[in-house]
């Protein structure tokens, strides 16, 4: 991703994070980033993440193919972001995260989409750490993977999306604490048809959803400062 942005945003910086209540229909959540995006960009409003749950709905990133909808079982949407298809739905944590890239933020340089995306991925693996799993990376999979190396399988745990406008972050990152894992078998997730998904409950890791942002929000700064 490239931006045509040359010079720092204008402030203000200040990182804010917030937690929807109850569902927020995904176009909804679409439009406020676009809104909070432009706020950033014109030195309104702050960075943002933002904590959501979604009804479930399968989203198509710009990489998608159709034929990996498989069955349309609950709306389906173009996302815009980066990446394939995924699903969200009650009991997977979606975080939002809007961020002025023109700034370097702790470990991710200024003006580095791939430093950023791995800067997201290191944060899910320590925000899993807390709850003594270990995510992993695998090249050429995007996404944060648990393996079962005495059964010699592996499940997706957490999705990555993200988009870029004019150096200002949006989409962001999926968690799965607790969803009904069945809703994934509508979509090839992530174009990866192999590998299974997981959740923390499925893991034996039975955490609110509280916990779960908790874990997030302490992660936060070992990464980002």
């Amino acid at each position: 991703m490239t931006s045509d942005a040359t010079t720092p945003l204008a402030t203000p910086t200040d990182l804010a994070w917030q937690v929807a209540e109850g569902l927020t229909p995904y176009q909804d959540a679409v439009a406020a980033m676009e809104a909070r995006v432009a706020a950033i960009r014109e030195g309104t409003a702050g960075e943002l993440v933002w904590l959501v749950e979604h009804p479930p709905t399968y989203t198509a990133g710009t990489s998608a193919r159709p034929e990996d909808l498989l069955e349309r079982r609950f709306p389906a949407v173009a996302a815009g972001r980066g990446g394939q298809w995924t699903y969200h739905g009650p009991g997977q944590r979606t975080a939002y995260v809007m961020l002025d890239l023109t700034r370097p933020h702790g470990t991710v340089r200024a003006r580095d989409v791939r430093a950023y995306v791995h800067g997201l991925e290191e944060w899910l693996i320590r925000a899993l750490d807390r709850f003594n799993i270990r995510g992993e990376r695998r090249e050429g999979r995007v996404g944060i993977w648990v393996a079962d190396r005495a059964r010699g399988t592996e499940d997706k745990i957490g999705a990555i999306g993200v988009r870029v406008t004019r150096w200002v972050s949006w989409h962001g990152v999926a968690l799965n604490v607790d969803p009904d894992l069945s809703h994934f078998g509508g979509i090839v997730p992530c174009g990866v048809a192999e590998h299974g998904v997981t959740s923390l409950h499925r893991l034996g890791v039975l955490a609110t959803m509280e916990e779960a942002d908790a874990a997030l929000m302490a992660a936060w700064a070992e990464v980002f400062g």
